[in-house]
């Protein structure tokens, strides 16, 4: 059996990741710590997954990695330099593991390859990701992580900026721009991850789109990294590699 902690148990995410958990045969729940929780129940698992919030994240992750415990994060909020960060403190604790991913969806996994396939072909290329109200930021770690896929995708072919007349945009109709690939956030109440990957060429749309209608969808790629990240060490990041993509 292998010892299980929950970091934010008391959230969405957390509790039905703590269900999951309770669940496995091959898993024990040792500890479910919620946002004002002591971590130190913690310290008895081998393995903690962490749903808190972009403040407190890079922290706890710090916590487990002095003690030898390996964590899985589906926290948002991880810029370029948050993952620097952490694979410096990674680093220095090996072999001790930590799997960070944009999305533990298998679909958003595929339809994150996806689109870096398509984006090879298609001179224009646009995300939109759409979200219940209660996530705290924007663009999601999907979206981003998709439309840097999309970059990469569109460098190999040598792909130049994507064609956009727009010069005057004071309230930001745009939406964000990440790696050059425009990103737009819907927060709406009734949804909970939903995402459209739009590419776009003369006379044809291709249109990929994932849609999360429950987080029990993202709990088998939380418990295949749980039952992975023993033997990874340093960071991981993304689901990729785990699936065998």
């Amino acid at each position: 059996m292998m010892r299980v902690g929950v970091f934010g148990a008391s959230g969405r995410m957390g509790t039905e990741v703590c269900r999951a958990v309770e669940a496995a045969a091959d898993l024990d729940l040792v500890a479910a710590v919620g946002r004002t929780g002591a971590r130190d129940a913690a310290e008895a698992a081998e393995v903690v997954v962490d749903f808190t919030t972009p403040d407190a994240v890079i922290d706890n992750i710090a916590w487990c990695l002095d003690r030898g415990i390996h964590t899985v994060v589906g926290t948002s909020g991880f810029t370029p330099d948050r993952l620097d960060r952490v694979r410096e403190l990674a680093a220095r604790a090996r072999p001790t593991g930590v799997v960070i991913a944009p999305s533990f969806s298998i679909g958003a996994v595929l339809m994150m390859r996806f689109a870096e396939q398509a984006a090879r072909f298609y001179e224009s290329a646009e995300v939109i990701e759409l979200h219940h109200p209660g996530k705290v930021d924007a663009p999601s770690g999907t979206a981003r992580a998709t439309a840097e896929r999309i970059a990469l995708g569109r460098a190999v072919t040598g792909l130049g900026p994507v064609p956009d007349a727009t010069t005057a945009d004071p309230d930001g109709g745009r939406g964000a721009a990440v790696d050059g690939i425009h990103v737009h956030s819907v927060r709406l109440r009734g949804l909970v991850a939903h995402q459209e990957t739009l590419f776009g060429a003369p006379g044809e749309v291709l249109t990929i789109r994932h849609d999360s209608l429950d987080r029990a969808s993202f709990m088998p790629g939380v418990l295949t990294a749980v039952r992975a990240v023993g033997r990874l060490p340093g960071l991981t990041v993304g689901l990729d590699s785990l699936l065998g993509q």
